[in-house]
């Protein structure tokens, strides 16, 4: 049986208690606050227009604006404290920093109206009102196409880095949720709650931040009066993983099913255990600038020239736009997104302050690539018994993999020992179903919507393989990190799924209870022409 895992935390209001909300109608430093359009476990973003819309003096701002309401009833005076001084942070650095791409932050206040007690101490940050978040857009992405317009989104992103770096600030929080991206479609920077501004070669910031998009270094350093000392090279991290996701429709350079997972990733390869693995999909135009940002030694990406390597990329072979997908959500969703992406940032203002941290949405981990013509070593034979429906998700989850000793056929033999091939496979008694035998509650870690049906299920052939495939991927590096050469492979990631790979590390390899079920999966490999050194 495949590990169990918790279901992941989802963050909102504790059970009973009422929804925080801001009532239509109520004035915000000259707008009047309108429909909600985003919220979060610590507040909600509004739609604003100016009240009246000709007010206030030439160039006051713009007449529709988006207001980030954070409410402090769940926070200690301390956390209270720091919220505040990231918000003045934020409007500071906005009004010292002005660039087409960087969001406008127009005006923080603090709520205080005694028609609405409830909303005593709360903290409204006014700022440009854009259209759609990068978290968006990755949500929409069909892996491993890159999104539309990625090659321009990624050098208006430049763009505005370039600025903050050229006057002295570091941004500090890069990530898709925060890249907004205006009714034009021009890509802005947001969230600067985190920014601070260079003494010398460095800043200092809170210990904060989203641990997708934060450099290898960070996990190490000591936090000083100060904060925690924060360079441009870290941006610059930020901004490979963030190309790496645009131009692959999501993918994120280190493989785990939890942030922390693919942080744990980047530390191996940072610390020489593991090399760096650029997805199959990522344009081979694009490697020398991710591989670049991606340096381990942060020395090393100070030297990098993101604007030279950028033209390198934007002006060799093909444009990197494909043709949009239909709009598959409703014009509220739309709305709900963007502000889910303005109040990211407070998810990480809580993050080391004790408050829990919300799920966010992770890019998936098992989705198909581009269809090859050329054969890779352990592809399925055509006579095999494989059912000729599985064949393709099987394929496409191997080839996701970036290691190759995770063939077609490695997995073809798996699933025949896990179920036969029986999509309605069940096992009541240990919790265990579907193609690939997915326990629900660790389906939910690794769930992938490999059909793009707007479903995740692991009774649906295409989602469990494809989640499969990314389960055994991840196992397949942790036990290379270990030290397990290829030969072993099969055996252990075929015993890692039944059990964990810590129940594997432990047992120093297969564990007695499992040696039948892995026999069985290595004869079937052995009958597809595979070898227990599968991919050498």
């Amino acid at each position: 049986m495949a590990p169990r895992a918790a279901r992941p935390h989802r963050a909102g209001p504790p059970d009973g208690e009422p929804r925080f909300e801001v009532p239509p109608g109520h004035r915000v430093a000259g707008y009047r606050v309108g429909e909600r359009i985003g919220a979060g476990a610590w507040g909600a973003v509004y739609a604003a227009r100016r009240d009246p819309p000709g007010s206030g003096p030439p160039g006051a701002g713009p007449v529709e604006v988006a207001v980030k309401v954070l409410h402090p009833g769940r926070l200690s005076p301390g956390q209270r404290d720091t919220m505040l001084q990231l918000a003045r942070r934020e409007l500071r650095f906005s009004r010292r920093a002005d660039h087409p791409h960087l969001i406008r932050t127009l005006a923080v206040a603090t709520l205080d109206d005694p028609a609405h007690p409830g909303l005593a101490g709360a903290l409204a940050l006014v700022m440009e009102r854009a259209a759609r978040s990068l978290q968006d857009v990755l949500a929409d992405a069909r892996a491993p196409r890159p999104v539309p317009d990625a090659g321009r989104i990624l050098a208006e992103v430049a763009a505005g880095l370039r600025h903050m770096h050229t006057a002295g600030w570091v941004h500090g929080d890069l990530k898709p949720a925060n890249v907004l991206l205006m009714p034009d479609g021009t890509a802005k920077l947001a969230d600067f709650g985190l920014t601070a501004e260079l003494d010398g070669t460095h800043a200092y910031a809170p210990p904060l931040g989203s641990p997708d998009h934060v450099p290898p270094e960070w996990w190490s350093q000591r936090t000083g009066t100060h904060g925690v000392a924060l360079r441009p090279s870290a941006d610059l991290w930020a901004f490979g993983v963030l190309a790496h996701q645009l131009l692959t429709g999501g993918l994120h350079p280190f493989l785990g099913a939890t942030a922390r997972a693919r942080s744990l990733a980047a530390l191996a390869y940072a610390r020489g255990s593991a090399p760096l693995r650029l997805d199959a999909a990522l344009p081979e135009r694009w490697r020398p600038l991710v591989t670049a940002c991606l340096a381990a030694d942060r020395r090393q990406r100070a030297e990098v020239d993101l604007a030279a390597l950028l033209a390198d990329a934007l002006g060799a072979g093909a444009a990197t736009t494909v043709p949009a997908r239909t709009a598959g959500r409703r014009r509220r969703g739309r709305r709900a997104a963007v502000g889910a992406a303005l109040l990211a940032g407070t998810a990480a203002l809580l993050t080391l302050t004790g408050a829990p941290e919300p799920a966010a949405p992770t890019a998936p981990v098992g989705a198909p690539p581009p269809v090859r013509d050329a054969v890779r070593p352990g592809a399925i034979p055509r006579d095999a018994d494989v059912p000729a429906a599985l064949r393709g998700p099987i394929d496409d989850a191997a080839r996701r993999c970036p290691e190759t000793e995770v063939t077609p056929v490695l997995l073809a033999a798996m699933i025949k020992a896990e179920s036969g091939f029986d999509p309605a496979a069940a096992r009541p008694a240990t919790g265990e179903y579907g193609v690939a035998m997915w326990t629900p509650s660790v389906f939910n870690a690794w769930a992938q919507d490999a059909d793009h049906d707007g479903v995740k299920s692991y009774l649906d052939p295409d989602d469990a393989i494809a989640a499969m495939g990314g389960y055994v991927c991840w196992l397949a590096q942790r036990f290379k990190q270990r030290g397990y050469s290829a030969a072993e492979l099969p055996a252990l990631v075929t015993a890692g799924y039944r059990t964990s790979d810590k129940t594997v590390a432990d047992a120093g390899g297969v564990p007695d209870r499992v040696k039948p079920h892995v026999t069985m999966v290595l004869g079937y490999l052995a009958e597809y022409g595979g070898s227990t050194a599968a991919g050498s």
